[in-house]
This record gives C-alpha cells, sequence and structure tokens, in this order.
C-alpha cells in the first residue's frame, strides 16, 4: 500500500495565482505552496505581494511575482509574455460593491464588470490563445453565489458581473477542452475577507447576517482556496464546465 498516494497533491505543478496579495487569491496561494505548486504571483501591490510570497514554502525551482493591473490591457498583455509554462491558474481578483439598482448608472456597471468579468476573461483568452496553459491544464474562475444561486437586494450590480463571468466559463469550458484544458468556477457566498470589512456594511450588520447561513458563520478564505485546490489537481480530473458552490448551505 503507497501512503504517500494524494490524488489532490499539487508538486510538479506551476500555477498563477491573480489577486494574490490578500483575501482569497493570498490564501489560495499558500495552501498551492503547501500542496507542492510553484506559484506564479499576480497582482497590483508590491509590498503586499512581497508579504504573501514570505509565506510560501520554499520550491526549489523558485516562486515568481508579476505586479500588474489587469484592467489596463497593456499590462496585462506585458504579464502574459512574462508567464512561464503553467498547469493551472485561480483568477481571484475581484472588487464588490452594494448598492440599489436604481442608482446602478452605467458608470457603476462598467467599474464592476472591467474588473469582475473583462479582466480576468481577457487573461484567460490570452493565456489560451499563447498556449501558456499546457495539456490537462485546469483554470479556476472565483464567481460568486450573488447573481447565479441568490438575488439579495443591493447586490444587482455585482452579481451581474459575476453571472457573466459564470456564463462564459462554460464557453471556455466546452471550447478549452479540445486543448484538455479544463475550466471550473467556484461561487463563494460571504466569505471573511478585508473586501467585506470597507465600511459600506456594518459590523453588526455583517454579524446578524451569518446567521442567516445554515452553518452558523460566513466563509473563511481557506474553504475557498481548498476547493480551488481540488479544481486544480489531479483528482478534478474528469470536471469541466462546473460552478463550485461552496457557501455555507445558504443557497439551500
Amino acid at each position: 500500500m503507497n501512503t504517500d498516494y494524494n490524488p489532490f497533491s499539487l508538486a510538479g505543478k506551476t500555477i498563477l495565482v491573480t489577486g494574490a496579495s490578500s483575501g482569497i487569491g493570498q490564501c489560495t496561494a499558500i495552501l498551492c505552496s503547501r500542496m507542492g505548486a510553484r506559484l506564479v504571483l499576480a497582482a497590483r501591490n508590491q509590498e503586499r505581494l512581497q508579504e504573501t510570497l514570505n509565506q510560501l514554502n520554499e520550491h526549489p525551482d523558485g516562486h515568481v511575482t508579476l505586479l500588474a493591473d489587469l484592467t489596463v490591457q497593456e499590462e496585462v498583455e506585458r504579464m502574459v509574455a512574462a508567464l512561464p509554462p503553467l498547469n493551472g491558474a485561480v483568477l481571484c481578483a475581484g472588487n464588490s460593491t452594494t448598492l440599489p439598482l436604481q442608482f446602478g448608472s452605467r458608470e457603476k456597471f462598467d467599474e464592476m464588470f472591467d474588473v469582475n468579468f473583462f479582466a480576468p476573461v481577457e487573461l484567460m483568452r490570452l493565456m489560451y490563445k499563447k498556449k501558456l496553459l499546457q495539456k490537462n491544464s485546469s483554470v479556476v474562475l472565483i464567481a460568486s453565489i450573488g447573481g447565479t444561486h441568490s438575488f439579495m437586494p443591493g447586490n444587482g450590480v455585482y452579481g451581474a458581473s459575476k453571472a457573466a463571468l459564470n456564463s462564459v466559463m462554460r464557453y471556455a469550458a466546452r471550447e478549452f477542452a479540445t486543448r484538455r484544458v479544463r475550466v471550473n468556477s467556484i461561487c463563494p457566498g460571504m466569505v471573511d475577507t478585508p473586501l467585506i470589512h470597507r465600511g459600506t456594511i456594518t459590523e453588526e450588520q455583517l454579524a446578524e447576517d451569518a446567521k442567516r447561513y445554515p452553518l452558523g458563520r460566513y466563509g473563511n478564505p481557506d474553504d475557498i482556496a481548498n476547493g480551488a485546490i481540488y479544481l486544480l489537481s489531479d483528482a478534478s480530473s474528469w470536471l469541466t464546465g462546473h460552478d463550485l458552490v461552496i457557501d455555507g448551505g445558504f443557497s439551500i
């Protein structure tokens, strides 16, 4: 019996993580390194990116950091040109807002779609077009239950951007399968990251809202990161075009 067998291992894989300087992206990068992956970390803030790098397990080939604003086309193209061949990517960079639909101007929609939809889709498109995604690689998009499984007041602008991302995920999964590149998404419920503590919603409101989750709490970044590890690993080698809901039972 081989006690070393681990279908969730990422040893030998090079994984890109965007939004790696905080929250879900940072946690995903750290846990992927613990599973043996070599990481390519991308974010806009060099100092915080370095903080993530300092928390990664050492890798014999060395981890890589890339500074880029994914809403700027020239920076996306420059980053893609610097990427090594990849076995996986977790596209975490995103933003959120709580805004009643009557105040959701075209400008507000454009701002949200630029970050949550156009940026990851353009990066994914270029990585596939330039054949940076190797055979049997896996792309994981961080979507949301907002706009796909849950429709709460004030969530329309944000939810629409994530719903669009989830839709493109399925088209990409269908088209990229010809090269054995898998594409899936994770749809989290509320996750306790710095993103939700910006003052848009009070701490009292957050605590009350968490009570609505059947499992009694918001998610932690590692709850989502562990789902990403599954989708990146060979354990999910027959899974593509799927949105993995991780929401503490909220959507039921």
